[in-house]
């Protein structure tokens, strides 16, 4: 009987799947390519925001390369295209993406952490729910489980009445910076994503991994609750939360990146050398 349940699940997985895909997919833009770089045995996935693309992720994946890292970093499904065909699709569809990567990720790597970005975050929070021992770690910025504004309150009958609002995109401090996103928020796809994150605040016990989170004190996009939901319900003994002063809500492209970067590493660096037994 379990394993005919597995069954149903899945094909109810793909049946949804496949109703939100398009029949042609838009054509990606070229600044929101996925990316896959480095050969060590120490292996980062990087997810994206909602709306976003893996240009808000690019740079940090190439200086996790640099620093002796395999990194991964998909383009989650209706990113990087249009807005209306990240409205075809679900949190199902994302999930599914960096969960694919993930067990590619695994596959060569001894050891995998999880860094996420926005919606990103309870992505990687949820991917380390479901695969337990085999996330070594998270990094995450400003991560995005919950939204206390009142307006989301009419966004089940809303989505249903009209497809998209003005968005906010490029949410940083920095001049000069793009993160590839749209302008306009898909209000289908953004109410999947609450599903999201209802399930991922539902499982935040299982979350005991080792945990680094960075928070934007001038975030125009992600409120407090977020981070103080994570606080209270991971069972962490290992965790650190780090105030960023000096960016906006995509901080991976702004003038605290290099912060986030460079912590990252000796983050990661110091939790491989504990699993070796070569730390001091």
């Amino acid at each position: 009987m379990f394993s005919a349940a597995l069954a149903l699940d899945a094909i109810s997985l793909r049946r949804r799947r496949i109703k939100h895909s398009p029949l042609v997919a838009p054509s990606v833009h070229s600044d929101a390519q996925p990316y896959a770089g480095g050969s060590g045995p120490t292996g980062v996935l990087l997810c994206h925001g909602f709306s976003g693309s893996p240009k808000s992720m690019i740079g940090w994946a190439h200086h996790l390369e640099a620093t002796g890292f395999r990194v991964l970093l998909p383009r989650l499904p209706g990113h990087g295209t249009t807005w209306q065909e990240l409205n075809q699709t679900s949190w199902i569809d994302w999930y599914s993406s960096v969960d694919d990567a993930f067990a590619a990720l695994h596959a060569q790597c001894d050891q995998v952490f999880l860094a996420g970005l926005s919606m990103g975050g309870a992505l990687a929070l949820r991917l380390a729910e479901q695969h337990g021992p085999q996330v070594s770690g998270l990094v995450l910025v400003n991560p995005v489980i919950n939204i206390s504004d009142p307006r989301m309150s009419v966004l089940p009958i809303l989505q249903l009445a009209v497809p998209s609002l003005a968005g906010i995109v490029n949410d940083i401090e920095k001049p000069g910076q793009d993160e590839c996103g749209y302008d306009r928020l898909p209000l289908r796809a953004l109410y999947s994503q609450t599903f999201l994150w209802s399930d991922v605040r539902r499982n935040l016990d299982r979350v005991d991994q080792p945990l680094l989170v960075y928070r934007a004190i001038h975030d125009h996009v992600v409120d407090q609750s977020s981070v103080e939901l994570i606080k209270a319900g991971v069972r962490s003994s290992d965790h650190s939360y780090v105030e960023l002063h000096r960016s906006y809500h995509v901080a991976t492209l702004d003038y605290d990146a290099e912060d986030i970067f460079d912590g990252s590493v000796a983050f990661f660096r110091r939790l491989t050398k504990e699993a070796d037994g070569t730390a001091e």
